[in-house]
């Protein structure tokens, strides 16, 4: 498992994250590689349900306002939306539409790398696309109709071939590049070409692996020492306040004894 995998992983247990939600992040991560046609098409289904549609949207807009060395949240944001107007519920496109102006405002989105180079264009380029087709209604439902089609196709052909692929696992390689078609394939290669100055820095440093136990030891520690901090803060509010009732006693007792006196 990967430093960035691991850090995903935590914080979905640490904020309680939906499956939708934990599928969106999974989708539009810091990751070098684009989303997978696989993953994109079970958020798609799962939009078709009202909660999971109310998480996964916000999950989506949250990626979008990203920014800076952070751009990949925001392009496969946009990737994963463009999918879900053609292949998912028809929500998806109507709330697109009544929030565009915060898609439109990505046409000036800014960001140059180290090297110099201007990694903000594919998240200007992909928000004119999208923009684009928000604003035409005939096309729009033209694309849907024939994503729908081909995405039914696709699932069909993925039932039928599924023995000879469990005869013929695929490697972890061809796993990465998603077998897609047109303009999704597209999409998805020029993804996985996006940085290729981080896709060698994690191929330099090898995974650190973690077990499920080492996690969940790491998150419990974690838990334990703010529980910890927490009663410690109680403990010196307690003394503080014992001290102040010995302050104030000992001055009492001086103004008691002068009463006894004159008694």
């Amino acid at each position: 498992m990967s430093t960035s995998s691991l850090r995903r992983q935590m914080k979905n247990i640490v904020h309680n994250y939906s499956e939708a939600e934990i599928k969106v992040r999974e989708a539009t991560s810091n990751d070098p590689w684009g989303p997978s046609s696989s993953l994109m098409s079970e958020i798609a289904d799962l939009t078709y349900n009202v909660v999971a549609f109310s998480e996964i949207m916000s999950m989506v807009w949250k990626r979008l306002n990203d920014h800076g060395k952070n751009w990949r949240h925001v392009y496969k944001a946009m990737t994963l939306m463009e999918y879900l107007i053609k292949t998912g519920s028809e929500r998806v496109a109507q709330q697109c539409k009544e929030n565009i102006y915060a898609i439109q405002t990505l046409k000036d989105f800014q960001y140059v790398d180290r090297d110099g180079k201007d990694q903000g264009v594919n998240v200007r380029e992909k928000a004119k696309q999208l923009v684009s087709l928000l604003k035409d209604d005939e096309r729009l439902k033209e694309e849907r109709t024939h994503a729908l089609k081909t995405k039914e196709k696709l699932a069909q052909t993925s039932t039928s071939s599924s023995a000879s692929s469990t005869a013929n696992p695929a490697t972890e390689a061809e796993q990465a590049w998603p077998q897609s078609s047109g303009e999704e394939e597209l999409q998805l290669q020029l993804a996985l070409a996006m940085s290729k100055e981080e896709a060698e820095q994690v191929r330099a440093k090898p995974p650190v692996v973690v077990s499920e136990e080492e996690l969940q030891l790491q998150l419990a520690l974690n838990i334990s020492k703010e529980e910890h901090d927490k009663e410690e803060r109680i403990r010196r509010g307690d003394d503080l306040r014992l001290q102040m009732a010995l302050e104030e006693s000992r001055k009492e007792a001086p103004a008691k004894s002068e009463e006894i006196g004159r008694a």
